[in-house]
Order: C-alpha cells, then structure tokens, then sequence
C-alpha cells in the first residue's frame, strides 16, 4: 500500500517539475523575443512619440524662457544648439540643414539688440533653396527685425512672423526656396495679463518630421 502511495505523488511531482519546466522556458523565449523586438524596433529622434517616414527628419525646437534659460534645437537626434552647449544667444537661433541628405550646414544666431540688420539680411539671403531652416527665439528678436528680414522669412513659409512683436516667443521650421506656407511654427504673445515669466510669456515647442527637399526647394 505504501509503494502504490508513493508512486502517484512520484508522478505528480514529475508532471508538474516538466510543466514548471516548460512553462519557464516559455516565459525565457517570450522575454528574448520581446528584448529582440525592442532592440531591432526603430527608435523615436528628438524626443518625438513617433518614428519618422524614411523621406522625413525628425526635429525638436523649443524657444527660450525669458532671458534667462536659451533655446534649444535638435535635428535627427542630435542637439545642434542649447544652453548646457553654450551655443546659443539672445536673439534669432538658426540651423541649417540640407534637405536632401540632412546634413547640417551652419548654425549661428544674430543679437536682435545690438547686431547688424544689414549682416541678419545678407545671412538669411545666402540660404540656398532646398535647405531646411531651423529657427528659435530669445529674449527679443524685433529690436533690429526689419520689413525685409521678415520677408525673406514669409519666403521660407513663415506666416506668424509678420505679427512678432516685442519679447514675444517664436519657433519656426521652413525651407529656403519653397513657396508654400510652413506647417510648423509657433508664437506666444507678450501679455501682461498671460504672461508666465513677468515680462515675458511662457515657452513655444515645437516638433514634427520635417519631409526632405530637392535643392530646388521641392519637396521629395
């Protein structure tokens, strides 16, 4: 009686070691193939919650806050410009990219206090056709902002940028050459019944997949 006892608990334990078995093995392949998936899955750029289309780029711009913490600018995945690179300045921030390859060309920006409008001009004006502009605002951008600089930026696609005034917040992303209006851009109004930081308003962010560009400003 105490070996017929025995050998069903025998049994028991077997099933259940090859079931435990089994199932950990389960549990070990679905991990890896998880861990497969994520670390082949494309990754997101520029902090954006999605992956761009193959003929776009990814792009973060952000305006600075006040006159204290600068702009940044991300393109693909990389910061080209921000406070904790020391490459930023009151005024207009630009990158330029290629639009074909998506190479970026230069990046500077202009003191709008105390810089020369007729050096801003001749800058913007040099921008081949079919590269991408990449602009974000600090401080102040109107104190040597002229009628014919905010016409080279309507050439890029701007819209807003006909009504900046002073201390307002302003980020904008277009293309040299193209004639159509730009999806992306932005502006917060200096309020003194809105504003975040007293004399200033809050921040502008600005993100998206920017699509390549022919160098003759077409869109691919």
């Amino acid at each position: 009686m105490t070996n017929q006892a025995v050998l069903p608990l025998a049994a028991v334990i077997v099933v259940l070691l090859i079931t435990w078995t089994v199932s950990f093995n389960s549990f070990d392949v679905q991990k890896k193939a998880r861990n497969i998936l994520i670390s082949t899955a494309p990754k997101t750029k520029c902090g954006l919650s999605r992956v761009c289309p193959p003929d776009h780029f990814a792009f973060y711009i952000v305006s600075g806050a006040a006159n204290v913490i600068g702009p940044k600018i991300c393109f693909e995945g990389n910061i080209i410009m921000s406070n904790v690179k020391n490459n930023v300045g009151s005024g207009l921030n630009i990158v330029v990219v290629n639009g074909e390859n998506g190479d970026v060309e230069t990046f500077t920006y202009f003191n709008m206090h105390i810089g020369n409008s007729d050096a801003i001009l001749e800058y913007l004006k040099n921008i081949d056709p079919g590269m991408i502009v990449l602009v974000a605002s600090f401080d102040d951008v109107t104190a040597k902002m002229t009628d014919e600089i905010r016409a080279v930026f309507v050439g890029m696609g701007s819209t807003l940028i006909t009504s900046v005034k002073r201390r307002d917040n302003w980020v904008f992303a277009g293309g040299a050459g193209r004639d159509n209006k730009s999806l992306f851009e932005k502006k917060a109004v200096n309020d003194e019944s809105t504003n975040v930081y007293e004399d200033w308003p809050d921040i502008v962010e600005l993100s998206g997949c920017y699509p390549r560009t022919l160098t003759d400003g077409k869109v691919l």
